[in-house]
């Protein structure tokens, strides 16, 4: 029996949790289907989803499919939620995309198919709904061969859609050739000479899907069943088997962590190589910290099942690895994919009710960002706040709704902001020297900024000797360097640019005849630490910044007819056009739109298309703040812009000279 490592995607109300439910009950999992408006369903667990009708977190379920197993993965399809599938999308073998044969592609639909066949991974397509009014089958398959790929294989017809008695007939049409010759040299010279047989086809169908090549599209209805049974052999006949070596290096991924009833976490990992056993101690995580796995479980025709090993292939819950976050690695390390979505590009202020204690608040969203790592959390001790990055407005009703319900806290939230950065206009160099001018500090330190191309982050160089002083100084002038970034001149984190070291000197070591180290004249790291900051921000104010605000790449399709109320809407939200094509009553804008005016476009476009309209967008770039109101975000440092203030807080910190 082999595994499979399956993931269902598609665009909000798609369907997928539905499609779940009808998987599980034709594999003899559950014995009577949930639904989603009832909030009954086996995937949706958290109180919110039942309550909202989508799936906020991915859920993990287990069921056979003769003699296959497979790991079924139901992730969300609300755009604010695109962090949980990205971290999903590492440990899938394949794929269901999921299209409602009434609402058709989606822009959310759109985003996910170009990941999904940008890492390759095999995907079918399944057209949910065909049994609901304005089920659509020739226009829906047209969408797809002009808004996804045209690497598509119809696997049949519908009969009787838009009724409750549309069903599915199963069935390869003569242009599946046409398709798959596209794609093989020596299948196209066959098929152009003799032609090709149903076997022929059926194996070129079978190896292209494994290769992510094609994309065979099955048609149904999660809720009568009608295609269900063709899918489910799609699923076991075109999909590939979970690959690895139970014998090889231990190396796993993990993609979701929970917490118990007592606090505990529990995380879930793919295993790629090597098997994972109880009382293991293995390393995990950026700092290969070494934990002992106490517990195993894996999924098992729809529950999870606890186990003393679990080989490569297989999805594991373990426990006993304090600390673990999302994304990391358990024993060897993988090769990194990178990001498959953008980072979150807005930002708001979780404002406590009366009586809320605010420790306990910000507990409760650490843990919360334990579980999603891209919910960054910023803590501004001058004035009592905590921030949090986001993708959308929804996010925000989830957050608000998951403290309520799992901590018992009542917050709301201030309007939310974009998450600007600054980069570097010119090049920028300061230095202060030991016991020379107003440097309270026994360390030498000079650094010099230079501006670097868009995207390429940051870059720490060395101009000096790197054994002119101890290795650990230098390495805590590069941390330091790299938190101050943080914040920049305007408050911003600092990108794009290339800081290089180019002065050092320190106090060796000193003591007294019949004593010990004396710290008073000798460098430690806390001198290095303390005086970057400030060398850093003059060298950067030197060089000068700008603030540069995220922008979203926008497509729309509206009636033609409706570009006269559109385009002073789209001017008055600085969103640029700059393609517009007709295609008969249709026309496609695409430009950029900051940021910050998405979320309005969305709830305007509606009004302005006489609903018709359809939006998609996604973050692109960072372009210069335009106009003389320069966005600027208070600070949660020590401010090194005033020397005296930073002295002073520095001060009150480490409690005066006692350097560490």
């Amino acid at each position: 029996m082999h595994l499979l490592n399956l993931g269902i995607l598609a665009h909000v109300d798609a369907g997928k949790t539905s499609l779940t439910e009808r998987l599980l009950h034709s594999a003899g999992v559950i014995d009577e289907i949930g639904s989603v408006d009832s909030g009954s369903t086996r995937t949706d667990t958290l109180a919110l989803e039942r309550q909202r009708g989508i799936t906020i977190r991915s859920a993990v379920v287990s069921f056979p499919l003769d003699d296959v197993t497979v790991n079924l993965i139901d992730t969300p399809g609300h755009p604010d939620f695109i962090a949980e599938v990205e971290r999903v999308l590492g440990v899938l073998d394949g794929a269901v995309l999921v299209v409602s044969a009434v609402e058709g592609v989606q822009a959310q639909t759109r985003v996910l198919l170009r990941t999904l066949r940008r890492l390759r991974i095999p995907t079918l397509l399944f057209v949910n709904k065909i049994d609901r009014r304005g089920a659509r089958e020739d226009d829906v398959l047209r969408a797809i061969v002009r808004r996804l790929t045209p690497a598509v294989v119809p696997m049949g017809r519908t009969r009787r859609t838009g009724t409750r008695e549309a069903r599915f007939v199963p069935g390869i049409g003569p242009a599946a050739a046409d398709v798959l010759a596209d794609h093989d040299d020596d299948l196209l010279a066959a098929y152009v000479t003799d032609g090709l047989g149903p076997g022929r086809v059926r194996a070129a169908l079978a190896d292209q899907t494994r290769r992510a090549l094609v994309h065979p599209v099955y048609f149904g209805s999660a809720i009568t069943g009608a295609g269900v049974d063709a899918l489910i052999g799609g699923i076991r006949e075109l999909l590939p088997a979970a690959g690895g070596d139970p014998d090889g290096p231990l190396s796993a991924t993990v993609f979701k962590v929970e917490r118990g009833p007592a606090g505990e976490q529990t995380a879930y990992a793919r295993v790629f190589s090597g098997t994972l056993r109880v009382r293991d101690r293995v390393p995990h995580g950026e700092a290969r910290t070494e934990g002992r796995i106490t517990a195993l479980a894996v999924f098992d025709h729809g529950t999870d099942v606890r186990v003393d090993a679990v080989p490569a292939g297989r999805i594991a819950r373990l426990w006993g690895l304090t600390g673990i976050r999302v994304g990391d690695a358990v024993g060897e390390p993988r090769e990194a994919h990178g990001r498959f979505f953008a980072p979150p590009t807005l930002e708001t202020v979780v404002v406590p009710a009366p009586g809320t204690d605010r420790g306990t608040l910000h507990l409760a969203l650490t843990r919360l960002a334990e579980q999603d790592p891209l919910i960054g959390l910023r803590h501004d001790e001058a004035r009592r706040e905590i921030s949090v990055s986001l993708y959308g407005e929804v996010q925000k009703e989830v957050v608000q709704a998951t403290l309520a319900a799992d901590f018992g806290l009542d917050v709301t939230f201030r309007e939310t902001t974009p998450l600007c950065v600054e980069r570097p206009v010119g090049t920028g160099a300061a230095v202060e020297y030991n016991k020379k001018d107003a440097n309270p500090f026994l360390a030498t330190v000079g650094l010099r900024v230079d501006p670097a191309p868009a995207g390429s982050g940051v870059d720490f160089r060395l101009e000096v000797e790197l054994g002119s002083m101890p290795y650990a100084f230098f390495k805590a002038v590069e941390d330091t360097v790299r938190e101050s970034l943080g914040q920049g001149p305007h408050g911003w984190q600092v990108t794009d640019c290339t800081v290089t070291m180019t002065h050092c000197g320190y106090s060796p070591r000193q003591s007294h005849a019949h004593q010990g180290f004396d710290k008073s004249m000798s460098s430690t790291g806390a001198d290095f630490r303390g005086l970057t900051p400030l060398v850093l921000m003059a060298a950067l104010r030197r060089a000068r910044t700008l603030v540069h605000e995220p922008m979203h790449r926008f497509r729309a399709e509206v009636p033609a007819d409706t570009l006269g109320a559109l385009l002073p809407a789209l001017a008055a939200l600085r969103a640029v056009p700059r393609t517009t094509r007709t295609h008969g009553p249709l026309c496609v804008l695409e430009g950029e739109v900051p940021a910050a005016r998405v979320h309005t476009l969305e709830q305007r476009l509606p009004g302005l298309t006489r609903g018709e309209g359809e939006l998609e967008s996604a973050f692109d770039h960072y372009a210069p703040v335009r106009g003389d109101a320069v966005p600027e975000r208070p600070r949660t440092d020590h401010n090194p812009l005033d020397r005296k203030e930073y002295l002073l807080n520095l001060t009150r910190r480490v409690g005066g000279r006692d350097r560490c």
